[in-house]
């Protein structure tokens, strides 16, 4: 199954198979079937750019909670697509390179949209109206295993094993010791944590939705994010002039943290994702994933002062564990 391709790229890549590829921590599935190339270096190194891609994304919890502080959590996700659109377009502009064409294209962008931007992102801004940022992190980092448990009913050429039931049932074992079940679930708001795991569920849904409908459509990734965060843009504009009122200030830090979370959270990262998987492959450039709900609790007990109980770090560790085990194939290799 092809990918879109990046300018000046004769061949497609092939889509990675397993849908948490691209579904923890980025906000679009094209990044996942941004081509490999055999290009090497750059101003930073590989590694260094992976490190700030792990920050930016784990902060990107403090920020949400930030703008929540003063803006309604549809808002806030309306500020998210909006600079992160601008953001992407401002690469497009200096590329010359253009939107994607076809209504059915945009059709099908409108979907991904939906469930890769607008839903998560409004999940998210509400689940941390009562929940820690450093909770919904890690309720992020579940995305891997709603994956791989879609991808064993959607995806035919995804095969259970051993291996990876083994890494389902440890994954959402996790869950349960973050969220302290032995403990009837006490002092974790039910309804913001169910929102963060709805959002993270909302990320293997649309990669297997863009996965199906997508995949070898003409334009670069850079051109068909662009495109899905314009929509989303005007998705988000259209319910948060439905069901919130117009802010009647700006404060300082919580406008920079959206305009933060849009820009470098979305926009810039992305940009660097794609670089990650075309120079190193998506196998590598995934790990991100785990390193994302570290960050997040670290940012959210240093700047924030959340509280840290045993069994969320415990618990965190468990998950990733299980999501690291049902993304695991015999004999895999990377595509060339």
């Amino acid at each position: 199954m092809s990918a879109p391709t990046t300018p000046g790229a004769a061949l497609p890549a092939s889509v990675p198979s397993t849908p948490a590829t691209a579904t923890a921590a980025p906000v679009t599935a094209v990044a996942a079937a941004a081509p490999i190339r055999a290009r090497r270096g750059g101003l930073l190194d590989w590694r260094v750019r992976f490190a700030i891609l792990s920050v930016v994304w784990g902060f990107s919890f403090l920020l949400i909670k930030v703008g929540t502080e003063a803006y309604a959590p549809f808002q806030v996700a309306l500020g998210r697509v909006l600079f992160g659109a601008l953001a992407l377009l401002t690469v497009l502009l200096v590329r010359r390179e253009p939107l994607p064409r076809g209504l059915r294209t945009w059709g099908h962008l409108s979907v991904a949209a939906l469930l890769l931007n607008t839903a998560p992102f409004s999940l998210f801004a509400y689940a941390e109206l009562s929940i820690p940022s450093s909770l919904a992190g890690i309720c992020n980092a579940t995305s891997p295993l709603w994956g791989m448990a879609l991808s064993l009913v959607a995806l035919s050429e995804d095969r259970p094993t051993r291996r990876r039931f083994a890494g389902l049932g440890l994954g959402f074992l996790g869950v349960l010791t973050v969220l302290g079940a032995w403990q009837g679930f006490s002092g974790v708001d039910a309804k913001g944590t169910a929102f963060a795991l709805l959002a993270s569920l909302c990320y293997p849904i649309g990669w297997i939705y863009v996965r199906r409908t997508l995949a070898g459509t003409p334009g670069s990734p850079v051109a068909l994010t662009g495109g899905q965060l314009m929509i989303s843009t005007l998705q988000l504009a259209l319910v948060s002039a439905l069901f919130t009122s117009a802010p009647s200030s700006f404060p300082l830090w919580p406008t920079l943290a959206v305009i933060a979370l849009g820009a470098l959270g979305t926009g810039m990262a992305l940009q660097m994702q794609y670089g990650l998987v075309t120079e190193v492959g998506p196998t590598t450039a995934q790990m991100v994933t785990y390193f994302i709900p570290v960050i997040a609790t670290t940012a959210g007990v240093l700047v924030l002062g959340e509280q840290l109980h045993w069994n969320t770090p415990v618990g965190a560790a468990i998950v990733l564990a299980g999501a690291a085990l049902t993304q695991t194939r015999p004999g895999a290799r990377e595509p060339a």
